[in-house]
């Protein structure tokens, strides 16, 4: 299935305890719905972890597994895999993201959207009188306060290259009172933000 096909759930980010468990970063608003997952898949390679330091796989096949037992833990939550039951076992998780088909989402309130669908859009800034890109959403930091940053590319400039070099990102919260629209299917996101604030907030 392509990687617009699923839904991401979490992100393992550790080994948790001595019996193949394994600490994940949250990704849905909707954390209770683990209690009704029984089959989870885990994703290498997603667009937001390749490049990144992390252990992907482009071309690794989503890896179907049974929770078995799950808890909340400092922010996050505890996964305990069938067939996981070991630390070296659990190692092999980090940096997976748990994901589910989109076809099994829970329904979203009008105006909510996944940060899934966020990943690949491009960020344009309409605060101005021609709006303009700032770059590609390439991940979403939901535990850098109480709003997400999205972590974004910077677009290139007018020679084709990054001014920042291949390392820059630009962190831009993802405020309400910023937010102008969301288009999914034309990957955009507009939002108008407060003057400077792309440059103040560039690694």
């Amino acid at each position: 299935m392509a990687p617009e096909g699923w839904v991401w759930l979490a992100r393992v980010k550790r080994t948790q305890g001595r019996k193949g468990e394994v600490f994940a970063e949250i990704l849905t608003d909707f954390p209770e719905k683990f209690a009704e997952r029984r089959r989870l898949w885990l994703l290498r390679g997603a667009p937001s972890l390749a490049g990144r330091g992390d252990d992907s796989s482009g071309s690794a096949a989503p890896l179907g597994l049974e929770l078995v037992h799950h808890w909340m833990h400092k922010g996050g939550v505890v996964l305990h895999f069938g067939g996981v039951e070991s630390i070296t076992a659990a190692e092999d998780l980090v940096g997976t993201v748990v994901a589910i088909p989109r076809a099994e989402r829970a329904q979203l309130e009008e105006g909510d959207v996944y940060i899934g669908d966020l990943i690949g859009c491009a960020l344009a800034d309409v605060a101005g009188d021609e709006p303009h890109v700032v770059g590609q959403i390439e991940d979403v930091d939901r535990g850098a306060g109480p709003v997400a940053m999205l972590v974004v590319r910077p677009a290139p400039n007018e020679t084709g290259a990054n001014q920042g070099g291949d390392d820059d990102e630009i962190l831009i919260p993802f405020a309400k009172e910023y937010l102008r629209s969301v288009n999914i299917d034309a990957k955009r996101v507009e939002m108008a933000l407060p003057g400077g604030l792309a440059d103040l907030n560039r690694s």
